[in-house]
């Protein structure tokens, strides 16, 4: 049983899984033919390619053997997620730069080390990249603070 709950074993089954997963959710798009291709051609392919590979990663691993699995660090999952849906809250009611403040602390928290100084930095520098990137480069329209910009 322990061959079985390796890292490598359970990522060659995370890959059969969306392997078999793509392939039930495009099973009613044409295939074709290699000269004539219809739009269900590549992700047929891509997803048999991946199920071959899932399944030879378990075979290997079952073999060769691999790292047990360690126990899920639940404060970091958690702290993360929690991060993720703060700033899907605040994005549109706050802007992009107050939701970035949120996201930043709290998947800060979730870390080992808490250095407010390097989380202040990486706050400034995240929030000019994501501006610059979003609102200037790509021009979309999305407020940077919310009724000031």
């Amino acid at each position: 049983m322990e061959r079985f709950l390796t890292k490598d074993f359970l990522s060659g089954l995370m890959f059969v899984a969306f392997g078999l997963g793509a392939l039930y959710v495009g099973q009613h798009l044409a295939v074709g033919t290699p000269v004539r291709m219809g739009p269900g051609y590549v992700p047929r392919m891509l997803s048999l390619i991946l199920l071959a590979l899932g399944v030879m990663i378990c075979i290997v691993a079952v073999i060769s053997g691999s790292e047990p699995v360690e126990r899920p660090k639940w404060k970091p999952i958690t702290l993360v997620t929690i991060g993720i849906v703060c700033f899907a809250l605040l994005f549109e009611r706050a802007g992009l730069i107050p939701a970035l403040v949120v996201l930043i602390l709290i998947s800060s928290l979730a870390g080992e080390e808490f250095k407010i100084t390097e989380v202040i930095g990486n706050i400034v520098v995240l929030s000019v990249l994501c501006t610059l990137v979003f609102k200037v480069g790509l021009g979309m329209n999305i407020s940077v603070v919310q009724g000031i910009w």
